[in-house]
């Protein structure tokens, strides 16, 4: 095809019930048309079942032949559930019925195709008599994992592979990875026994989603899944639901897409091509917004400027990917503090996503980042028995490690106390002013409530405090170890209310955990930072106003170059109030409304 993105491929997920319809070649026509009205489509995933209803065979392979006539790519696709709208009912691995009719679904789908994947339902919620007498004394986790991973081996792959030797066999892990382990969700011995992984992006709204997933877990989801399967993460997924603006459909497509991923899915071609509703919280004003970026606005809207339902999704989508690739091609590859999480882990759930909301970019692995010099450690990191001596040794040797209260907490009594004498008390302390050094006091226009952090004067020290009236606690606080420093962050009891912190107190949070960064970034919470190891960054805002930031570079640096328009942007170099010169300097940048700006330092 001639027809397709420079940097990326942009692929359609065809639900059964659909691909049962495409018999009607007219319907899928003109359904097709809409869609490639606005994107440029290089491949299209036809499902042959989903709720225990399973597409003819003619309906997939004329379905298949329409789209290849094309030149588009096709791929099969399963999605393993008796009833979704019943919670998500899935198959019960334990019973026959089951297990016979997926291993035929597998072998049924591979005849087909050379590729199929895994719509993100290949886990169990089920809880059958079966289920409880097969279980015995295993906790359920434990249970579900055995079952799962065996399932993926005997029901899926070795029938697809027998009934197709060239057959690539994909699994897509839905959005909810914290929490994978107690529904079957293998992921340490998961991503090795399939061909490839596939990510689920699709954040919605956080305020009204269940999941109150945060728009930068859309990114900080693909560099986790990256980290599991090197080079074998296939791309990421999005869908249009519960996104109360066509901006928050566009922000969940870029930010898939600045993860550096090649492939991007449009889930699906039914809710592609349906109208767009009104939001059910607030009301779109038609600002433009994220449509600044590529006048996708005016591809949205009518000629009398009111919002165009039909085909909205396809002309947003469209315009989203047109704006991303202009600049794609040159960035690197991404970089971020690492954030350290073992597998089947949990606690603080999503809580790297809610810092890298803060500007502070992050990269979420599966192993410790033993040649880092700064690592970020969240309570999920007290599942690794030995976290405890790693820290030691990483504090030791010259490097920085910054644990959270919640992790604090969990490994008072496993032995952190050989590195500082901390701990967390029962008490909590609300405030919305705050101190840092002899800065001064910053005052946020909300309170947070943070835990208190307890320590031994001049053994360790606080370097932002949080003010409770005649008292205080620490909201940062480091203890020197060896070379290196460890750094405790009292995380509020609300991760939301990170974003109440004052700006002042946000920048000097990052001036210790983003310290080896080529880049940092001072701006309001909700504002993200994205490095890539070739001198490029975007700044990312995720507010509904302009936002007046800086970007912190080296001092030695000319400045900022703006990757779309080519203007240089220079800054002065910073002197302390007592006129020592700091070594870095400021470029002030500023980002439209649920917009982005990229640079190349220079």
């Amino acid at each position: 095809m001639t027809n397709r993105y420079q940097n990326f491929d942009v692929a359609i997920y065809c639900r059964a019930q659909e691909v049962a319809k495409m018999k009607d070649l007219e319907w899928l026509r003109q359904g097709f048309e809409t869609i490639s009205s606005g994107v440029k489509v290089s491949k299209v995933y036809l499902e042959t079942h989903r709720d225990w209803f399973v597409a003819d065979e003619e309906a997939v392979l004329g379905a298949k032949r329409f789209f290849e006539e094309r030149g588009i790519q096709t791929a099969g696709g399963i999605t393993v559930t008796v009833n979704e709208p019943n919670r998500f009912q899935t198959y019960c691995y334990t019973n026959p019925e089951h297990r016979a009719k997926l291993k035929d679904l597998a072998a049924y789908t591979a005849r087909m195709f050379d590729e199929l994947i895994l719509d993100d339902f290949f886990f169990t919620n089920c809880k059958c008599e079966s289920c409880i007498q097969a279980k015995g004394s295993r906790s359920w986790t434990r249970f579900r994992l055995d079952l799962m991973t065996a399932a993926a081996s005997d029901l899926i792959i070795k029938p697809a592979k027998a009934a197709n030797p060239k057959v690539k066999v994909v699994i897509k892990y839905p959005n909810w990875y914290e929490h994978f382990q107690g529904l079957g969700f293998d992921l340490e011995r998961g991503p090795a026994l399939f061909d490839g992984i596939y990510t689920g992006t699709e954040t919605r709204d956080a305020v009204i989603g269940n999941q109150h997933l945060q728009p930068y877990h859309g990114y900080s989801i693909m560099r986790y899944f990256e980290n599991l399967k090197p080079g074998g993460n296939g791309g990421g997924w999005v869908d249009p639901f519960a996104s109360l603006t066509p901006d928050r459909y566009a922000e969940q497509l870029w930010m898939t897409l600045f993860s550096k991923t090649h492939e991007i899915t449009l889930f699906d071609f039914r809710s592609v091509i349906s109208p767009f509703m009104e939001p059910q919280r607030g009301a779109w004003q038609g600002q433009g917004t994220s449509f600044d970026n590529d006048s996708a606005l005016a591809a949205a809207k009518q000629p009398d400027g009111s919002l165009r339902k039909e085909a909205i999704f396809p002309l947003t989508a469209g315009a989203a990917f047109e704006s991303v690739d202009r600049f794609l091609g040159e960035l690197g590859q991404p970089v971020g503090v690492p954030v350290y999480k073992p597998y089947h882990s949990y606690g603080e759930d999503f809580l790297p996503s809610y810092l890298g909301m803060l500007g502070i970019p992050v990269d979420v692995r599966p192993d410790f980042p033993e040649d880092a010099p700064v690592v970020i450690l969240t309570e999920a990191s007290k599942f690794d028995q030995g976290i405890v001596e790693k820290i030691e040794y990483h504090v030791r040797k010259g490097n920085a490690v910054v644990i959270t209260s919640g992790l604090l907490r969990a490994l008072q009594d496993r032995g952190i106390r050989h590195v500082a004498e901390l701990e967390v008390s029962d008490r909590r302390t609300t405030t919305n002013k705050f101190l840092i050094g002899w800065s001064g006091i910053f005052e946020g226009e909300k309170p947070v409530t943070v835990p208190q952090v307890t320590y031994f004067t001049n053994d360790s020290w606080e370097e932002i405090s949080c003010m409770g009236g005649v008292t205080g606690c620490p909201l940062l606080h480091s203890a020197t170890y060896g070379l290196g420093v460890l750094y405790v962050l009292a995380v509020p009891d609300n991760f939301g209310d990170l974003y109440h912190l004052p700006e002042g107190v946000l920048s000097k949070m990052k001036e210790f955990l983003a310290a080896k960064l080529p880049a940092r970034l001072e701006a309001p919470a909700q504002v993200a930072l994205f490095l890539y190891d070739n001198d490029t960054l975007i700044v990312e805002s995720f507010l509904d106003e302009s936002v007046d930031a800086q970007v912190v570079i080296a001092a030695g640096r000319k400045g900022l170059r703006d990757i779309l328009t080519g203007k240089e942007i220079t800054g002065e170099e910073r002197v302390t109030r007592f006129g020592q010169k700091t070594g870095v300097q400021g470029c002030p940048v500023t980002v439209k409304p649920h917009s982005f700006r990229v640079f190349k330092l220079i």
